[in-house]
């Protein structure tokens, strides 16, 4: 509130102002990350990643298939066609060994993709050295898709910084919020620049408005900033408020029957954005979606995981590679409700009314 109120004092409301610059630049110092640029969505983000690469109409990016559509959508933005790979079992995070495959396949197509975008999916962190490895063999640039996963690390490194490019969200259901918002991150500092010109309508260094290329309205404003950094502030905290209902969740479900969690890779930590299981109906007595209406009933919220992008109608018939895994994980797999401001007594709730479903 301090900060916000300083914003207004000031008359800088937008657009960006000394806030965006701060937030740009306390951003950086809290993940280790070379140079930033924020922008009105995570969305916004992976569309200028894409862009800053020279991504157009006739190339390919191979996505994470297991994902929310903002991943593939942004793709398609650039007029660029998406091609989808199956996550694993052990992250659910995209497959290496699919990796290596798409990436053999398109080549001996002779169209080798131009890039791939890694999802860091519920804030899980991708096994990030095997894919950086793959990528640099076959010439292609990797860009993690950090949305979910602000406050993860990978081997010591927080996720979104490690590859050339990484893009974080700040929407109203992210770790830390802007209400909307999103971060672009690189060590290379002309792609970020590149990016800032892009998002800022591609306005030409001239006393009149001249535009030689095509841009965007994709900068935050300075009160939306001002709320980032204060939000950035209690990062830490609320990475440890989740890994806490996490594991009440864990300790007080998880030896049920047909109930298994999403699992934790030992390369890093979780953030555990949002808390995940799959329920197995033949085992545990309910399916998924008896226990998603059973909460319904007494005004939870809770949501099926994310239905795999080649599953959806808007992108029937996209090349993908693999599709058993992610589709066994939509069918059987609910996200809980993992808010911050959950009290003990609302978790307590909601871990009855799934045991009832059991029971019932």
């Amino acid at each position: 509130m301090r900060l916000v109120e300083n914003v207004f004092a000031s008359n800088w409301i937008a657009p960006v102002g000394p806030d965006v610059d701060a937030f740009e630049f306390e951003f950086c110092e809290a993940v280790g990350a070379g140079h930033a640029i924020a922008l009105s969505s995570g969305t916004a983000a992976l569309h200028l990643a894409l862009e800053v690469l020279g991504i157009g109409p006739g190339d390919e990016v191979i996505c994470s298939d297991f994902t929310f559509a903002a991943s593939a959508n942004a793709i398609v933005y650039t007029g660029a066609t998406p091609v989808f790979v199956d996550c694993d079992r052990a992250t659910w995070n995209i497959d290496t060994a699919l990796l290596v495959q798409a990436l053999e396949d398109r080549a001996k197509s002779g169209k080798p993709p131009k890039a791939v975008i890694a999802v860091h999916i519920y804030g899980q962190s991708a096994d990030l050295d095997p894919i950086l490895e793959i990528c640099e063999r076959h010439g292609v640039i990797l860009i993690e898709d950090a949305a979910e996963s602000l406050g993860t690390t990978y081997k010591s490194r927080v996720t979104g910084t490690i590859a050339r490019l990484g893009t974080f969200s700040f929407n109203g259901n992210k770790i830390i919020t802007t209400s909307g918002g999103g971060m672009l991150v690189s060590k290379d500092e002309k792609l970020v620049e590149s990016a800032r010109f892009l998002a800022t309508q591609a306005r030409d260094p001239a006393p009149h408005y001249q535009h030689s290329r095509i841009g965007y309205n994709y900068r935050l404003s300075n009160v939306l900033a001002a709320i980032g950094r204060g939000q950035l502030k209690v990062l830490e905290q609320r990475v440890a408020k989740k890994r806490q209902i996490f594991d009440f969740y864990l300790q007080t479900l998880g030896g049920l029957p047909g109930i298994e969690f999403m699992p934790e890779a030992d390369y890093g930590r979780c953030n555990r954005w949002l808390t995940c299981l799959t329920i197995d109906p033949d085992l545990f007595g309910a399916d998924r979606e008896e226990v998603r209406l059973a909460l319904e009933k007494e005004n939870i919220e809770s949501r099926p995981v994310w239905k795999p992008m080649h599953m959806q109608p808007v992108f029937a018939g996209a090349k993908m590679f693999g599709g058993s895994v992610d589709e066994r994980i939509f069918e059987r797999g609910l996200c809980l409700p993992s808010g911050t401001a959950l009290t003990s007594s609302d978790l307590e709730r909601i871990a009855e009314i799934i045991m009832y479903c059991r029971k019932s």
